[in-house]
């Protein structure tokens, strides 16, 4: 690793991921096809076992009530305009706990912040299930309950990703956020194909049931894992103002840290053409029928991410980790060019299916940085800041194309966004070696 870019201490080194249920140092090279498959050292230690596959249950729920709420909203109101109101108003909530939450993470025992967290999701699934059987109809009781949801994933997050650093080896960080992000892209892809099966036979209050449920599984899961509380000096600090701003001139002062945020903000917002697929698919790809188009265009990418996390095994173990992201943002840009050139449907998603394994691979390696090159006492922000960065990328993404989709239409501003990545990224890396450098 990086030493000038890496303030790790010893004594974090030798609580990570080095107790009786840690695998052994060094594995036996893996030969044959063994070497392309997912790398599931990570699954050997019971703790991340029972995080991860808590994980597995949560990733297809949580995508159940993420379809059955803007679901509802339509019902009642019939009008999109109300739908986008409602994503905003859990966006807003979740930025502003995500980044407060970030510095809980890094005062408490984690294990209990995420036992207070998860547990008040699980509650709120219930709450969005009772409004629902009561036939209350009521769009702010729902925008009330989603902001409150999103708050509490926002106190969630940092905490659960910042966790995996205390629970696994450093060199198998990237194995297990690739494990991590497969199951999480897997329920992108399962969870609204399960919520339009289910909606017309058990109906929308029973989605927000089984969520619930599903929560539990993660409630217990927490309740099985190691304590995990603050090193060093932060026992005596308070989550407030001072420290998240503290993470900001943490990101600041480590160049590998700042230009791993950059990166995905290039790739996100320059290249994520979402908000461009309705149009596509009504009028460049319409002879194949509309609604089929949009739904393959929808799903090009996160296949793409679940192939790569499948595969994972040919870069998990990769060490030039800045490399990785350099590689793998770049590859991301040449994808998406590719697809607004496509005139062709079938190549256009392969294009996205390419896209998304670069995606994975960016996933992946980006989060290893954060996790590795950070340390301890900062990782609850460092994560805050990254849920921030990923949920708020695509949101921008979405005016920006939309904006030079009308202007310049669709297409070019697609293959236009696409090569901005390509150029952007390769400047930065140009320009700043730390992420060139960073390796361990």
């Amino acid at each position: 690793m990086d030493t000038s870019e890496s303030s790790s201490t010893e004594t974090e080194r030798s609580g990570t991921g080095t107790g009786p249920d840690a695998p052994a140092a060094e594995d036996p090279p893996r030969r044959g096809w063994r070497r392309w498959a997912m790398d599931t050292r990570p699954l050997r230690i019971p703790a991340y076992r029972r995080l991860w596959s808590s994980t597995i249950v949560t990733a297809v729920g949580s995508q159940l009530t993420a379809v059955a709420v803007p679901k509802q909203i339509y019902d009642i109101t019939h009008s999109s305009a109300w739908v986008g109101y409602a994503s905003l108003a859990g966006l807003l909530p979740m930025v502003a706990f995500a980044l407060w939450g970030g510095a809980v993470a890094d005062t408490v025992d984690r294990r209990k912040l995420l036992l207070v967290t998860n547990t008040g999701i699980a509650a709120t699934s219930l709450l969005f299930w009772a409004q629902a059987v009561s036939g209350l109809d009521s769009v702010v009781v729902l925008m009330v309950l989603l902001a409150l949801q999103q708050a509490l994933f926002g106190l969630n997050a940092p905490a659960r990703t910042a966790s995996i650093a205390r629970l696994v080896p450093a060199e198998q960080l990237p194995a297990a956020n690739a494990l991590g992000s497969t199951v999480m892209q897997t329920g992108l892809v399962a969870g609204p194909l399960l919520a339009g099966v289910l909606i017309p036979v058990i109906g929308l209050p029973e989605l927000y049931l089984i969520d619930a449920l599903a929560l539990c599984v993660t409630v217990w899961a927490v309740v099985r894992l190691p304590a995990l509380p603050p090193l060093g000096e932060a026992v005596a600090r308070r989550a407030g103002v001072r420290e998240i701003a503290a993470g900001f001139r943490y990101i600041s002062r480590h160049k590998v840290l700042l230009l791993s945020f950059l990166a995905d903000i290039v790739a996100m917002v320059f290249g994520m053409p979402r908000a461009l697929f309705p149009e596509l698919a009504a009028h460049t790809y319409g002879s194949y029928g509309e609604g089929f188009a949009l739904g393959v265009l929808f799903a090009g990418i996160p296949v793409g991410a679940v192939l790569g996390g499948l595969f994972s095994g040919v870069f998990s173990r990769a060490r030039r980790h800045g490399w990785m992201v350099i590689g793998a943002v770049v590859g991301w840009g040449v994808a998406v060019a590719g697809f607004g050139l496509s005139g062709n449907l079938w190549l256009a998603v392969a294009c996205l299916v390419v896209a998304g394994v670069a995606d994975m691979v960016s996933m992946v390696f980006r989060g290893a940085i954060l996790l590795s090159a950070a340390t301890d006492e900062m990782r609850g922000r460092m994560q805050g800041v990254f849920t921030v960065v990923v949920a708020g990328g695509p949101r921008l993404a979405d005016v920006l194309h939309g904006t030079a989709g009308s202007v310049f239409g669709p297409r070019a501003a697609v293959a236009g966004g696409g090569a901005l990545v390509v150029v952007a990224m390769l400047a930065l890396a140009g320009a700043v070696p730390a992420l060139r450098r960073y390796r361990i």
